[in-house]
């Protein structure tokens, strides 16, 4: 595995250099199919990736988000990849942007590496071996008296204000990237994630691994593991916090919300 990290971290970071340049240059050309902005910048995303890893680990295949995937058997060990997770962010020069992959065996991600360029900072996490920011050990947890939010918006809106609201949150953070949310709660930046909307195993392996090996505690709404199988998107979304105790008062809570609107 220290192979993988070594050429994984430098893939991206190579890449996270290129794509502060794209938004610098103002090359943030796209359009919106559905919920998701698309870039051309995704695209050479994704190619600067995919020919790294094959370069790299030939044997291994690539399943990537900007590369149609019919939904089926998965290999047995594949890299999942997201060349850019928070494109509408990127495009639109903020920082809350990632670059990210997951090199999968079976139905569950063994390796994660996320860079978030505009911060310069690389999270990385193997399984039963636990996560780092910058080569510091992450270890999450909530301190006393905080709940601190965490979602898109510069405000808590949807799900994230009724959130907000309803498990007395004590403060809020802005971020654009899926992945980013969850590694701020993995470093203790945020406490609680909550999104109700489908989300695609390529914006969820890699921080789900970072999170949980952080000590943290990832899963879907209902309360179900998120599995890496079937279907690259899930509903109803997912939840993660720094800790399972916490995560189950979220679970919870969102169960009586949904209670409540369809009586």
């Amino acid at each position: 595995m220290t192979q993988e990290i070594i050429f994984g971290k430098r893939i991206l970071l190579q890449l996270g250099q290129d794509i502060l340049r794209w938004q610098r240059q103002r090359l943030t050309q796209g359009y919106w199919q559905g919920s998701q902005f698309k870039a051309e910048a995704d695209r050479n995303a994704h190619l600067f990736i995919t020919s790294e890893l094959k370069a790299a680990d030939p044997d291994t295949p690539v399943i990537s988000e900007e590369e149609e995937f019919k939904d089926g058997q998965r290999p047995s060990r594949y890299w999942l990849i997201d060349p850019i997770d928070g494109t509408a962010s990127w495009a639109g020069g903020y920082s809350g942007f990632v670059t990210q992959l997951a090199l999968m065996v079976g139905a569950r991600p063994e390796l994660a590496v996320i860079y978030a360029p505009a911060f310069k900072q690389m999270y990385v996490a193997v399984r039963g071996r636990g996560a780092t920011l910058n080569g510091d050990t992450l270890n999450c947890a909530i301190p006393a008296g905080r709940r601190i939010l965490i979602d898109n918006y510069p405000e808590p809106r949807g799900i994230a204000a009724e959130a907000f609201t309803g498990l007395k949150c004590t403060g809020y953070m802005e971020s654009g990237s899926l992945a980013l949310k969850v590694c701020r709660v993995a470093d203790g930046s945020a406490d609680i994630f909550i999104k109700d909307v489908v989300v695609r195993d390529w914006d969820m392996a890699a921080p789900s691994l970072v999170i949980e090996e952080a000590g943290g505690y990832f899963s879907l709404l209902t309360g179900a593991e998120y599995v890496f199988s079937g279907s690259l998107e899930k509903l109803p979304g997912i939840v993660a916090t720094a800790s399972k105790a916490e995560a189950d008062r979220v679970i919870r809570w969102y169960g009586r919300q949904r209670e409540g609107e369809t009586q």
